[in-house]
């Protein structure tokens, strides 16, 4: 594959920005992954006053705004800080990267969890963990999160509840009031063990090399989970964002909604809500062909991409088959969708993709590139042979 990207090694905050084609990438990593009506609507002016007023939902249940300029950046932080919305520091910010069930209720163990683990991390000043280094918690009656990108999860086996460290089939049966303290001893162990070098490192690698868990991890993690799809849900209503992108004025409009919960699907929940009129970049139905494709940002909003990729994603989504899955990726990092997927399309220059069956977006494939052109006029190219 041509044209190697850049591996950061880390993820953007709101005190440690990335820089993109279209400006800085700021995230904001709300507490207990919600936003409040009035904290929804500031973050929408900031991006339309500092940014280019589109938001971007991330893998990780953040949000993130785009286009931000750096001379604005102090100016925007300063607001965040108004909004309750900014860490005390950089580094506690890069600690408290924790993924919380969207479906968790005032008082429950999810929520009562999360906000202790959010202060044990924000207090455990001398815990380097990798930038990408995240924790899961996932406590509800079924998990909902196993497929998103998290290195300790925290969940519910059957009437209690099991710390399991990512890649592993064994946990830790623990209790509500000791979740938070074992997480964090769980991560001393993974960089006391060996799991980082350079900064960098993820548990589910570091338990395929075969080290063996401290003791007490003996219980077998119940693995069965549950699909997320646009409709109502007993907190509300999930709504999906076409590629996980809104507009300012469509943030605005959703808070009118009610408070919002951010997902690691592309998707928000909006409490309480049961139905809700249709606005731009909002996916409402559960069948609707762009919840079977996954698209980055690409060029040239993104200064790794290769060529657009939206575009050319909206145009095939109506030909992906049921059941399948079709992610298409500005460069072979695959952000969209760094897992395998049925199909994958990496670009190799501009309007130009190597189609992979059954792989990520750094997999090679087994024939040669295909034009957009190509693939617009004769969509079956994409399921021929499979």
């Amino acid at each position: 594959m041509s044209g190697v990207p850049k591996v950061y090694g880390w993820c953007p905050g709101a005190l440690r920005p990335m820089m993109s084609g279209d400006g800085l990438v700021v995230r904001i990593r709300a507490p207990l992954g919600r936003l409040t009506p009035d904290q929804a609507r500031g973050i929408a002016d900031l991006s339309e006053t500092h940014g280019n007023g589109l938001l971007d939902l991330s893998a990780r249940a953040n949000l993130q705004m785009r286009g931000i300029r750096e001379d604005r950046h102090e100016a925007l932080l300063s607001g965040l800080r108004d909004l309750g919305l900014l860490d005390r520091e950089e580094a506690a910010e890069a600690r408290r990267n924790i993924m919380l069930t969207p479906f968790w209720a005032e008082g429950d163990d999810s929520a009562a969890i999360a906000g202790d683990l959010a202060k044990a991390l924000t207090a455990a000043t001398n815990l380097k963990l990798p930038g990408k280094f995240g924790f899961a918690v996932d406590c509800g009656p079924a998990p909902v999160l196993q497929n998103a990108a998290a290195d300790i999860r925290i969940e519910r086996k059957s009437s209690s509840l099991i710390l399991r460290p990512d890649g592993a089939t064994h946990g830790m049966p623990v209790t509500r009031d000791i979740a938070a303290s074992e997480a964090i001893n769980l991560a001393r162990w993974f960089l006391e063990t060996g799991g980082a070098t350079g900064g960098r490192g993820r548990m589910k690698a570091h338990i395929a090399k075969g080290m063996q868990l401290p003791s007490g991890y003996r219980s077998v993690s119940e693995q069965s989970g549950q699909e997320a799809k646009p409709g109502p849900v007993e907190a509300g209503l999930l709504v999906a964002l076409e590629f996980g992108q809104m507009s300012a004025k469509t943030l605005k409009a959703l808070a009118d909604q009610g408070p919002l919960r951010l997902t690691p699907w592309r998707m928000l929940l909006i409490e309480g809500a049961s139905n809700i009129a249709p606005l731009p970049g909002l996916i409402l139905d559960a069948t609707d062909p762009r919840l079977r494709v996954s698209a980055c940002t690409g060029a040239p909003g993104c200064l790794q991409a290769l060529s657009a990729t939206r575009d050319l994603a909206r145009d095939l989504a109506p030909h992906v088959p049921d059941g399948a899955h079709l992610h298409v990726s500005g460069c072979a990092k695959g952000c969209a969708h760094p897992g395998p997927a049925p199909l994958t399309l990496t670009a190799t220059a501009c309007d130009t993709f190597a189609l992979i069956r059954h792989g990520t977006a750094a997999d090679e494939p087994l024939e040669p590139p295909l034009s957009a052109r190509t693939l617009r006029a004769a969509p079956e190219r994409l399921t021929e042979g499979s």
